[in-house]
């Protein structure tokens, strides 16, 4: 008789402290949602820029007659060389601002011909 006592005693602290444990186990994964859920408006969203960032003073340098090296050491590598139209350049630009969620797209192509700039056009141009 006393044996069971004990035993039962034993058998049911076991599943007491399980309960709690299991409690507890709920409680901390409530609050840690909680605090998930409320501080996600408190995120920062950062910017991003992809692509060829070009300044105007540096379009304004621009002139027809350029050679492909100076184009590129004023702008930089192109963002796309059409392999079926080597003779144009692409210079693409686009951002994503992290807070408005706005997005914002440029691009310009340069034309040559016998290595000289002679024609710019798309969203980007010379003032």
């Amino acid at each position: 008789m006393r044996d069971s006592i004990i035993t039962t005693f034993i058998r049911d602290n076991r599943s007491m402290n399980y309960r709690y444990l299991n409690y507890r186990f709920l409680r901390f994964v409530l609050v840690a949602g909680c605090l998930i859920v409320a501080s996600s408006g408190c995120l920062y969203r950062m910017d991003i820029p992809q692509g060829n960032r070009i300044d105007p003073e540096l379009i304004d340098r621009l002139e027809i007659g350029m050679t492909r090296n100076q184009v590129k050491f004023l702008l930089g590598s192109p963002a796309i060389i059409d392999p079926y139209r080597p003779d144009q350049w692409h210079y693409v630009y686009f951002l994503k601002d992290g807070s408005s969620q706005k997005s914002e797209s440029r691009r310009m192509t340069l034309h040559f011909a016998d290595d000289a700039l002679f024609g710019i056009d798309g969203t980007i141009n010379p003032g």
